[in-house]
């Protein structure tokens, strides 16, 4: 998008694209920003706002055709064509992410996996043969691959991102403990269930 969209409003579409497709299973044909607001326990005005940062996406007196926003949707998040993926880190994540067959469904595929553990070089996983971290630089020019999830430990987290930037990654969803320092043009999502946990015990006192 040459518009400058808030990253706020971007980290809500793929909700309301969820809650859209859950609508539309039903065979239901179009919906309401109240109705999405309900679903997704966010304003009326807050959701109308978020989508009218990409045009007049709906009609006075009838709402969003959930069809077509669906589609707009895809469009807006580049997801009309699937996205392949490296994983960094062939452990238990990086094997649990292997084998998480949801990935396809939205849009994206795991296509490569590398590890510089010799006893899992030239294992499988998923189907997928684990290849050494030596050759990922090269593989991953190759394969033009865009997005990397990186599961390795902590102390070595950074400098296989640093790598991943070289060879062209613009994403990467990054489940190692510890805040990853990327160039401008290079997005990071952090996950850390233990973050979320400590969040959550503050509810718990």
């Amino acid at each position: 998008m040459s518009q400058e969209i808030p990253e706020i409003i971007i980290g809500r579409l793929p909700l309301y694209l969820r809650a859209l497709k859950r609508l539309k299973m039903t065979g239901q044909g179009y919906t309401s920003s109240k109705e999405l607001g309900e679903v997704l326990n966010l304003s009326p005005a807050q959701i109308r706002k978020d989508l009218s940062q990409f045009g007049e996406l709906g009609t006075r007196g009838q709402g969003y055709q959930i069809k077509f926003l669906i589609n707009k949707l895809h469009q807006i998040l580049n997801l009309e064509r699937t996205h392949d993926m490296a994983i960094v880190g062939a452990g238990d994540v990086g094997e649990a992410l292997a084998k998480y067959k949801n990935f396809i469904h939205c849009g994206f595929q795991v296509t490569t996996i590398f590890d510089n553990d010799e006893e899992k070089i030239g294992t499988k996983m998923s189907g997928i043969v684990v290849q050494n971290s030596a050759e990922m630089t090269r593989v991953i020019i190759e394969k033009e691959i865009e997005i990397a999830l990186l599961t390795t430990p902590a102390k070595s987290a950074q400098e296989v991102a640093d790598q991943l930037v070289k060879a062209g990654i613009k994403a990467i969803l990054n489940y190692a403990p510890i805040e990853l320092k990327v160039p401008e043009g290079v997005h990071v999502e952090h996950i850390d269930p233990a973050v979320h946990l400590q969040k959550l015990s503050y509810y718990l006192g």
